[in-house]
């Protein structure tokens, strides 16, 4: 049986695909990206096969990568649930709320916005668990799920928090490139997000949704999450499909900008579920009332 390998190079390596590349993941577990490279290449060789495919700019994973990667995020996941069903066992009546969410909802939209939650509530902790999962489970021990879908669950209480739009971005210097060739997407990648569920558009989707033409190259760059899209979109490898709630501040900051097609409002919505088994209904309650409200410019 093959000896597993130490957990420091299994977390360097989701926090790499994770992330969307070494060095945000070196700033995120505050090491050098020498480092970083470093841990990869020892896990490869622990596991005896090539993870990383550095053929390719940026550099994806192999098909052994994906199934490590796979397996890595799902443990993960477990072991986050397990401790916080443990974590409400404990100290069921503590101040703590803990919310699941997709990883990219998390980094883009709630992350940001829960400096400004403690202000106005000092004394209720938000544990943030991220998960691959398009909706999130409502385990024993998680009392709020973020939630895209057409809002017909019946495990928690459900409220409307805003309302998607699709908008195709890109950086400025992209944006302008394409302008120069007279709007023409011909000649840029199309950033792609790898996913099996269908209420995401894909870039086909959008297209025959909004009567284009196809454009850009049909292969593309792929990606397993929206974080490692938004950076390479960015970073100005090519034009994803911005969803607000993950790309919405990207633009406002001048990061992204709009590539000039038309945007798309899909039929769902993100939605706030409150558990009915959450152990801190009264204070979970607070945080979704909150969360509405910081929603609502985007109502």
């Amino acid at each position: 049986m093959l000896r597993l390998p130490p957990l420091r190079l299994l977390t360097v390596f989701e926090t790499v695909q994770r992330a969307g590349g070494t060095k945000a993941a070196a700033a995120e577990l505050n090491v050098s990206m020498s480092a970083v490279s470093q841990a990869l290449r020892q896990l490869e060789e622990h596991i005896g096969a090539a993870l990383i495919d550095r053929s390719t700019r940026p550099s994806g994973l192999t098909e052994a990568g994906e199934i490590l990667l796979k397996a890595v995020v799902e443990n993960t996941e477990r072991l986050s649930e397990a401790l916080n069903d443990i974590r409400a066992l404990t100290d069921p009546a503590g101040a703590s709320v803990t919310v699941a969410c997709t990883i990219g909802f998390a980094t883009y939209w709630l992350m940001p916005r829960l400096e400004a939650f403690y202000i106005d509530h000092p004394d209720i902790a938000v544990n943030v668990h991220t998960t691959q999962q398009e909706v999130p489970r409502l385990g024993q021990g998680t009392d709020i799920a973020m939630r895209y879908g057409d809002g017909r669950w019946d495990d928690g209480t459900v409220d409307l928090l805003f309302r998607e739009t699709v908008e195709p971005v890109c950086s400025p210097s992209l944006a302008d490139r394409i302008r120069s060739d007279g709007g023409n997407l011909g000649t840029a990648f199309l950033i792609h997000v790898d996913t099996s569920d269908r209420r995401w558009l894909s870039w086909s989707d959008y297209l025959a949704r909004t009567h284009q033409k196809a454009a850009g190259s049909a292969k593309g760059l792929r990606f397993s999450n929206y974080v490692q899209a938004t950076q390479a979109a960015i970073s100005g490898h090519g034009v994803m499909l911005g969803w607000r709630s993950i790309t919405g501040d990207q633009v406002e900051k001048g990061l992204l900008v709009s590539a000039g097609l038309p945007p798309l409002q899909p039929d769902n919505a993100y939605h706030a579920v409150l558990s009915h088994q959450s152990r801190n209904r009264e204070t979970a309650a607070v945080v979704v009332d909150w969360l509405r409200a910081a929603a609502q410019p985007q109502l």
